[in-house]
């Protein structure tokens, strides 16, 4: 086969344009530390390590999340852990204040420094961010959840609350609503609460009472009568007598499955109520406890039934927080365990980008050596070839 010098001379020249090229580019892979230019390098490795890519960068916005709601939760827990210092505070001065020997100008001390602990509580409950937002606002975090008028506190924010994605299959409340944390505070002892009439005169009080039998009891109002200070009837809310009997001082009366315990002396027609519990607020339980000890019209049991009444509510509100609290910590570790699994997983996947995408600099190095070695060899030979010709064979 005859080879004409054009085609021999063009056929040199892209071979040495071909390793100069392959030159450059490993030469820009070094200078770079970039194994992958652009997806002509590697179709296959460019799609992996932009899939890789994407990955991190959603891995990294689910850290982010979850240090924002870290920050908010710690917050909160630290929040509703002033709250109930607050309210144990409150225990202790009503159980103070539970003492037949004070006199009224005692109690009304008392209900001052109670009153302190309500504003307190409800700076508390308008505890704010760094940024100005109030912790237990649910979605209306920019304005003051809670307001009071005198002894009432009502509660102005929203009953949802933001909802953040701190991985790819996990999402996580980054607060509570001031709903559930301050006023969903069950009333008695969350099944059924009791209290004394308002027209009662004798000395009798009532404790708040429990369920001795889920089996046997059965939900409804019942009022507990005396005919005398000794002799007593239960009747449901039909007027049914459903218990009856006699009474001394710290007897407990028990019906349907619940027993409740009075102490003092009862008058003729006293009466006292045992009704479904409701909800109320932690605040509430404050300014009931402060309106009962400042009330002059109170006859000793009636007091001591409210006070007791107040005792619970305020217990029942440090249930409710630590409850709440107990809630916060289990997110706070959700979120420890996530991050920790995005630090695992960001790390693995740049490991595996690198692989791919970096450059191997012995490899390299090695390969633009001989790529050297290649390019002089055919410069060499192309230079040494050029010189030929049939003049040159004939004199030869």
């Amino acid at each position: 086969m005859r080879i004409s010098t054009a085609t021999f001379q063009s056929n040199a020249v892209s071979q040495m344009d071909a390793l100069q090229a392959a030159m450059q580019q490993t030469q820009q892979q070094l200078s770079t530390g970039l194994k992958l230019q652009s997806a002509a390098d590697d179709p296959i490795g460019m799609a992996k390590v932009n899939q890789m890519n994407v990955e991190i960068s959603a891995s990294t916005q689910y850290v982010t999340n979850s240090n924002t709601a870290q920050i908010n939760l710690q917050l909160e827990e630290q929040a509703l852990t002033d709250a109930s210092n607050v309210m144990q505070n409150a225990n202790t001065l009503a159980v103070e204040a539970n003492n037949s020997a004070l006199t009224a100008a005692n109690r009304h001390d008392i209900a001052t420094q109670l009153q302190q602990d309500l504003q307190s509580l409800v700076s508390i409950a308008n505890s704010t961010d760094g940024n100005g937002n109030y912790l237990f606002g649910g979605y209306a975090n920019t304005a003051t959840p809670f307001t009071q008028s005198g002894g009432t506190v009502s509660y102005n924010g929203s009953t949802q609350v933001t909802q953040v994605q701190i991985s790819s299959n996990q999402s996580i409340s980054s607060g509570d609503s001031g709903v559930v944390s301050f006023m969903s505070i069950p009333t008695g002892n969350g099944t059924f609460a009791t209290s004394a009439a308002a027209t009662n005169t004798g000395s009798a009080s009532i404790g708040g009472g429990s369920v001795t039998d889920p089996t046997a009891y059965v939900s409804g109002t019942y009022t507990i009568s005396f005919t005398d200070p000794t002799n007593y009837q239960v009747t449901d809310s039909g007027g049914n007598v459903v218990s009856s009997g006699t009474y001394q001082s710290g007897d407990s009366i028990s019906f349907n499955g619940t027993q409740v315990s009075l102490s003092g002396t009862p008058a003729a027609g006293d009466q006292f109520t045992v009704a479904p519990a409701g909800t109320t607020s932690a605040f509430s339980a404050l300014s009931n406890l402060i309106a009962t000890l400042n009330s002059t019209s109170l006859n000793p049991g009636q007091l001591a039934t409210q006070i007791n009444s107040a005792v619970q509510q305020i217990q029942n509100s440090i249930t409710n927080f630590s409850n709440v609290s107990a809630s916060v910590g289990a997110r706070l570790n959700a979120i420890t365990a996530a991050q920790s699994s995005a630090t695992t997983t960001q790390t693995n996947l740049k490991t595996n980008v690198g692989t791919i995408q970096n450059t191997d600099y012995t490899a390299a190095t090695t390969q633009l050596s001989s790529e050297e070695l290649a390019l002089q060899a055919a410069q060499e030979s192309y230079a040494s070839l050029e010189k030929l010709s049939l003049f040159n064979y004939i004199q030869g």
